[in-house]
């Protein structure tokens, strides 16, 4: 077997990288015990780089409103439909830790709708994907669904952002045909 480059873009070695953003790569490596691709594929790029990490954080980080699995739970739903490997992949791992379920991450990305999945989390999938899918169609009477279903407007509007943003990771994966790190796929199995 070949080795598959992680990008089609320019991967800058750690020492070509400014000093900011080497900084977090080291850190995320010395936490996880190697540096996701992700990282390596958007260093070349490095305004956007620090756009792109504070948006994520800002957007995944949050300890209020839906939980950390829950986050990740959208994102492996979303990126299944926008057919991102590295998403599915990458985010899947880290669903499984957070829902400390070895078998969630697979369900979703497969089919969400047969998941065993809280009926809150039901509700969540269903609207994130409508985000995803058809979002020109999102009306009053879906917002007031969500808030019947007992998710507040910081909730509905984090499902939202959450799918938006990595509606636009899993392009920018896309077009970079950017690799999963081997890591990933037997973490928390």
């Amino acid at each position: 077997m070949t080795e598959r480059s992680i990008s089609r873009f320019p991967i800058p070695s750690l020492d070509e990288m400014p000093d900011d953003i080497r900084t977090m790569i080291e850190q995320v490596q010395e936490k996880s015990g190697f540096i996701p691709n992700v990282f390596l594929a958007l260093a070349h790029r490095p305004a956007e780089f620090r756009a792109f990490f504070a948006l994520h954080d800002a957007l995944m980080d949050k300890s209020d409103g839906l939980s950390k699995a829950e986050r990740e739970m959208i994102v492996v739903a979303t990126s299944a439909v926008n057919e991102c490997l590295y998403c599915v992949v990458a985010h899947g791992a880290i669903l499984r830790i957070r829902a400390k379920n070895p078998h969630i991450a697979d369900q979703v990305a497969i089919n969400p709708f047969k998941a065993d999945v809280t009926e809150r989390e039901r509700h969540m999938l269903d609207f994130a994907l409508h985000v995803c899918g058809d979002a020109g169609s999102i009306s009053d009477d879906d917002l007031q669904a969500m808030r019947n279903n007992g998710f507040t407007d910081d909730e509905i509007w984090d499902i939202g952002a959450i799918t938006a943003f990595f509606g636009m990771s899993n392009r920018l994966a896309n077009l970079s045909s950017m690799r999963p790190n081997d890591e990933f796929y037997s973490m928390a199995r």
